[in-house]
């Protein structure tokens, strides 16, 4: 029997079915994190201090723990003692803990120090009003380039690892260096330098579900948990090791997500709500307020970047380097490395030198935002590549047509290139109708280019037929972007079902093996491929009961349109045997039938967009209208258009709010001054234009279908592209995000 492991002609991939989940969403009955209840369940609260930086002098709980309603109190002495702390991220269980509940400092406004679980929501959080806290307030530091001052605040000391240079300050985790060729002399080769300062502003993914669980554990160490989540795995295996219990006693099950983009990667209340159930030996549910979400959940990092670039007067770039500094808040883990190794990703460049910083801050601890680190940098190299064009006198899609990357080119990161599609992406832009539009006054264009990596990651997928033929798909990564819809998809293109007859579950922690976190736009790549993979193994199986059947070698049995057949006229003259006639009778020819793939795939193919943005800005009150908007990327194949396409809006609407209006803001108190919805304002649909999509599929070889995830790089090219569009309608660089009324009035007065 032969398997096509590189198939290009399909009959259910490439189609839009109804998405599975559709109707379990527009009823209600889907069950999302606050969604689960228990018997006997109580309700937990947080503590969390309202100081930036101070010293926990003492705790007093007695108060509370004297209320009849309150039937647990936990701090940090509640927690493991075995979880050492290290270094940078080496030490990443301490930082959790240590982010989770605070031990001997507050290390942000918001940073849990205490919890309780009462009766009622109402009387835990009056509970917490109960709590005596003694602090020391200490120094405080919330902006990137002031915690890399001499005589800033010292975070934490000894949190740097190996890769930091001597001399740093101690605030400064993590350095990342890369490039090749002589930076100094392709400057030298150019007719026209530009080195420029940029800024953005910590963002925060927008998600409508705020984090909320529902965690049992008993005083034998077994436990179950309902949270939602894009990575259980990960939080069983972080749980356990908090509480000091066995990974294997700890069952967890993802909810339904009501949003993440990232920014549900990580753990943040689940320990607590186990080491409060465990305390009180009853259900305890937890779920954050909106205010919560906004002053202890991770944001992106800020980031304060410097930029230069030469090119000579035919769009040649003869040299780029980057200075990117990001901070992460008060833990390590700010992306610098990939905001550094993702900026000048999408050019084929002989001189390149980049450097990335991960400093910490009282802030929360960030987490990813789709492409962690990579819209940040984006912006700052595409501002300078448009601003060279400008003064160049040269088209911005030729220019980058010119310098792109494409297979075989060495990355300006280390790696060649393998098969991408870069080239396709600018070369339909130009082609497209938007690019060659006529503006209207005060309107401007802008283009960008954005990279992504795209993951991989530990993955595992069962498949199990029913006796009617039907098939039953187990994945363990939680359905973030339609990854249900798609799975069916490619099982059925192997199975040779309809997309109907196939069900796709996600597991919980004690059903399947383990499965890395949906992020890194791996799943439909990885679990893709493992489904794939999965069906392939339940056909082969399939196909030896039709070759027991009929009497002949398995070899001489091949699956076709749902049916095992003979492989040729010399293996037989039989009817096509349909999978529903095997499965009826898997039970008398060797029992059930499924199967199984468990693998870390490594070729997930990186990704590359191109977008074209207008914009008019109002130089009375400098508002800007994003009048029109183009995306166009590289999905390898598009297993589902719809969702893809959805994808790609998706990306552009949260850059638009990333590059117009979002941002946090501190005051000189080190507080968060906008921790709901009515100051830090998401863009609603009367912010948005229509946002048309190009799918361009260049396929990816390391995948059986040709698949490239979609969710990450849609978010990277936005900025930059709506900066340039600002920038050209104001006739005024842009270097600061976001670009806010007040902001751009102040750049068009000269004052920005």
């Amino acid at each position: 029997m032969a398997l096509d492991d590189r198939k290009t002609d399909f009959k259910f991939v490439g189609t839009r079915p109804d998405r599975p989940d559709g109707l379990d969403k527009v009823t209600g009955r889907a069950k999302f994190g606050a969604d689960m209840y228990a018997p006997g369940m109580l309700h937990g609260a947080i503590l969390r201090s309202p100081h930036a930086h101070a010293r926990i002098v003492k705790i007093d709980t007695s108060k509370a723990e004297a209320l009849k309603d309150v039937k647990a109190v936990v701090t940090r002495a509640d927690f493991s003692d075995e979880v050492e702390f290290k270094p940078g991220l080496e030490g990443e269980f301490w930082n959790v803990l240590e982010n989770v509940m605070a031990g001997e400092k507050a290390l942000y406004d918001g940073h849990a120090v205490a919890a309780v679980a009462a009766t009622s929501a109402l009387a835990a959080r009056d509970a917490l009003k109960l709590i005596e806290v003694e602090y020391e307030v200490l120094p405080h530091v919330t902006d990137v380039d002031k915690a890399m001052e001499p005589d800033a605040p010292v975070i934490r000391e000894g949190a740097a690892d190996y890769s930091v240079p001597e001399g740093m300050h101690p605030n400064v985790v993590r350095y990342h260096e890369s490039g090749h060729g002589d930076v100094e002399a392709g400057f030298a080769e150019a007719d026209l330098v530009i080195e420029d300062h940029f800024d953005t502003e910590a963002t925060h993914q927008g998600y409508i579900e705020p984090h909320a669980c529902l965690a049992m554990l008993g005083n034998d160490g077994k436990g179950e948990l309902w949270c939602c989540t894009q990575g259980h795995w990960i939080v069983q295996k972080t749980c356990a090791a908090l509480l000091g219990i066995e990974t294997s006693q700890l069952r967890v099950t993802a909810s339904e997500i009501g949003g993440g983009f990232g920014g549900k990667t990580t753990v943040f209340i689940e320990p607590v709500a186990l080491a409060l159930s465990r305390k009180a030996n009853r259900p305890v549910k937890l779920v954050m307020s909106r205010s919560e979400v906004f002053r202890a959940t991770g944001p992106t990092a800020s980031a304060s970047m410097d930029v230069k670039i030469g090119m000579k007067k035919d769009g040649t770039i003869t040299a780029a380097q980057g200075v990117f500094r990001l901070q992460g808040g008060a833990f390590p883990g700010a992306p610098g490395d990939f905001t550094a190794m993702c900026a000048f990703a999408p050019y084929n460049l002989t001189n390149v030198r980049q450097v990335g910083y991960d400093v910490m801050t009282n802030r929360p601890k960030q987490a990813a935002y789709r492409a962690p680190g990579a819209p940040m940098g984006a912006f700052a190299v595409e501002s300078v590549i448009d601003e060279l064009c400008n003064q160049l006198g040269l088209d911005p899609i030729d220019v980058r047509l010119k310098n792109a990357a494409r297979e075989g080119t060495k990355a300006s990161y280390g790696p060649r290139y393998p098969r991408i599609g870069l080239v396709e992406t600018l070369e339909a832009a130009k082609a497209h109708p938007h690019y060659s539009a006529p503006l209207k006054p005060g309107q401007g264009r802008g283009i960008s280019c954005g990279f992504w990596f795209n993951h991989g990651g530990e993955t595992s997928v069962s498949l199990a037929l029913s006796e009617d033929g039907s098939a039953q798909v187990m994945v363990g990564t939680p359905d973030i972007g339609g990854s249900r819809a798609s799975m069916a998809l490619m099982a059925a293109e192997v199975l040779g079902i309809p997309y109907e007859n196939i069900r796709v579950t996600v597991a919980d922690t004690a059903t399947l093996g383990y499965n890395d976190v949906s992020h890194g736009s791996r799943v439909t790549y990885a679990s893709g491929l493992a489904t794939i993979k999965a069906a392939q193994n339940a056909v082969e199986k399939l196909c030896e009961r039709a070759a027991a059947k009929w009497g002949i070698p398995v070899d001489a049995v091949k699956w076709e349109n749902g049916c095992a057949v003979p492989s040729g006229p010399n293996a037989g003259d039989f009817d096509p045997l349909p999978i529903a006639e095997i499965t009826a009778d898997m039970g008398r020819t060797g029992g059930p039938i499924s199967g199984h793939f468990e693998a870390t795939p490594e070729g997930a193919g990186v990704s590359f967009g191109t977008h074209i943005v207008d914009a008019e800005v109002d130089r009375e009150t400098g508002k800007t209208t994003i009048t029109r908007y183009t995306v166009i990327q590289d999905a390898g194949k598009a297993i589902h258009p719809t969702y893809v396409e959805g994808q790609f809006q998706g990306g552009a609407a949260q850059g638009i709010g990333w590059a117009l209006n979002e941002e946090y803001i501190y005051g000189e108190d080190g507080r968060l001054q906008n921790a709901v919805f009515l100051d830090y304002r998401i863009p609603v649909a009367s912010d948005l234009p229509m946002i048309d999509t190009v799918i361009v599929e260049v396929p990816n070889p390391g995948h059986p279908f040709g698949v490239r995830g979609v969710g990450e790089t849609g978010i990277v090219p936005p900025l930059a592209a709506i900066a340039n569009a600002v920038s050209n309608a104001a006739g005024v660089r842009m270097r600061q995000l976001p670009m806010s009324p007040p902001r751009v009035l102040a750049a068009l007065k000269g004052d920005g």
